[in-house]
């Protein structure tokens, strides 16, 4: 049991500070969402209800799916654009997709290389995408979850201010949906731009996403 802590060290360590915030927002989000209620004369519910309700799922569908569209975007920009200097960039030379021999595929791939980059067909080349693949899919299914939970939570205040219901459709052509994703978009972007850039000039002893604290700042092939 030490041994595969240790050996999944990170996972378990995100999976737990996951796990805590998640709860930490439902339980500070149901005292809010009942604060809100008792202010307009409603009635107050319970955590459970809470935890099934649209307002709960909007607010977690429309940060997941912001992480995701990050790490979509960062994995598939990081493939054709690098940048000089950072250890989250591949050498410039490297740009593009690269060869089977760098990428051990077919008769390139080691010993106990997965099944799927050896046969070198079409499972090879879902498998060599399948990263970008499975993180798109999710962004994409936690944007949707998004839109409906966020139609559902529109239309109740629509109701309560005796104004009339619209479809999901128009829910999705409003400001108010757009607002939601882009003051989450925006952050991300920031976020992901401001690591690239200040790996190449700022370090982090023991850090893989960092480079050695010796290392020049304008080269982009040495990796902590």
């Amino acid at each position: 049991m030490r041994r595969y802590v240790r050996d999944n060290g990170l996972a378990i360590f995100f999976g737990v500070a996951f796990l805590a915030a998640l709860a930490g927002q439902a339980i500070a989000g149901h005292i809010a969402y009942n604060a809100e209620q008792a202010a307009h004369g409603e009635e107050a519910i319970s955590l459970g209800r809470y935890l099934t309700s649209s307002n709960f799922g909007q607010a977690v569908m429309e940060n997941w799916q912001s992480e995701y569209l990050q790490f979509t975007l960062f994995i598939v920009a990081t493939v054709w654009l690098v940048q000089r200097g950072s250890p989250e960039s591949k050498k410039i030379e490297e740009a593009g997709t690269e060869g089977d021999r760098k990428q051990r595929i077919g008769a390139w791939a080691g010993r106990g290389a997965p099944k799927w980059a050896r046969v070198g067909d079409w499972r090879t080349a879902i498998f060599g995408n399948s990263l970008l693949i499975v993180m798109g899919a999710i962004f994409l299914l936690s944007l949707f979850a998004q839109s409906v939970t966020g139609w559902n939570e529109y239309n109740d205040q629509q109701i309560q201010h005796h104004s009339e219901a619209v479809s999901w459709l128009t829910y999705v052509g409003t400001a108010d949906f757009w607002q939601d994703a882009l003051q989450n978009w925006q952050s991300e972007f920031l976020a992901v731009g401001s690591m690239v850039v200040f790996s190449i000039f700022l370090r982090q002893r023991g850090s893989p996403e960092s480079k050695p604290v010796g290392a020049p700042h304008g080269k982009t092939d040495v990796q902590g």
